[in-house]
């Protein structure tokens, strides 16, 4: 299928069995960021469970891409929904990036984006870690419809040592967003986990030279993951 030049960055569409929409609502509780504090130390943060509102959250479910592997996805390469690349749209568009930069008092004017997808975890991920210093903010959205394993609850930490040194813990349930301010202190992982974990992705970066470098090393991960499946196969 031939992609517009809209769908060069954001996936290309496919049907769905029946009609979702979101309800013409925003599917970002706006409001619901601004009255939730701020954790400062040890780096910044904040958690807003159902930041997805209701009829939104739902649609959105509805809506997900199919991603049957591990792996983090750019939207551009999966097949999505005209819901989803509505989602897509309204995460990178001005009233977000407004709230993030109050929120963590960042100029974040004229900084990229980049947004990516996971649908499935395995149990190698979730190691601690920090993001690179190319990424100024994390935006995670989670879309299980509920979680009750231990695994895949990611921890945000003190140090890089200790799964267990923990200054809190998000489960990735339906409609949950947990944004941080990258530092070199920003840990974080999880505990293993096999099976569908969804969540999205959104980053501002520091500049383009990031989002392509980015889109060529997921490329080229993906490359390698299908070789390597045709050659056990």
């Amino acid at each position: 299928m031939a992609r517009s030049a809209a769908g060069q960055k954001r996936g290309w569409l496919v049907p769905l069995s029946k009609t979702v929409t979101s309800e013409d609502s925003s599917f970002l509780d706006l409001e619901a960021l601004h009255r939730t504090p701020l954790v400062p130390v040890p780096f910044p943060f904040v958690v807003v469970p159902g930041f997805l509102p209701g009829p939104a959250r739902n649609a959105l479910s509805q809506g997900f891409p199919r991603i049957d592997k591990p792996g983090s996805f750019p939207v551009a390469d999966l097949a999505i929904t005209s819901v989803f690349r509505d989602f897509v749209a309204e995460l990178e568009g001005p009233a977000l990036r407004t709230a993030m930069a109050e929120k963590f008092s960042l100029d974040l004017a004229g900084r990229p984006t980049m947004v990516t997808v996971r649908g499935q975890a395995r149990a190698g991920d979730g190691r601690i870690h920090t993001d690179s210093r190319t990424k100024l903010i994390t935006v995670l959205i989670y879309m299980n419809e509920s979680w009750e394993a231990e695994g895949g609850r990611l921890r945000l930490l003190r140090s890089p040592e200790r799964l267990d040194d923990v200054i809190a813990e998000v489960p990735p349930a339906a409609g949950t967003l947990l944004a941080f301010q990258v530092t070199p202190h920003s840990w974080h992982g999880h505990a293993p986990v096999d099976g569908p974990r969804r969540v999205i992705q959104l980053n501002w970066v520091t500049d383009e030279r990031v989002v392509r470098r980015e889109r060529l090393r997921h490329g080229l991960s993906a490359r390698m993951k299908r070789l390597f499946s045709r050659a056990r196969s």
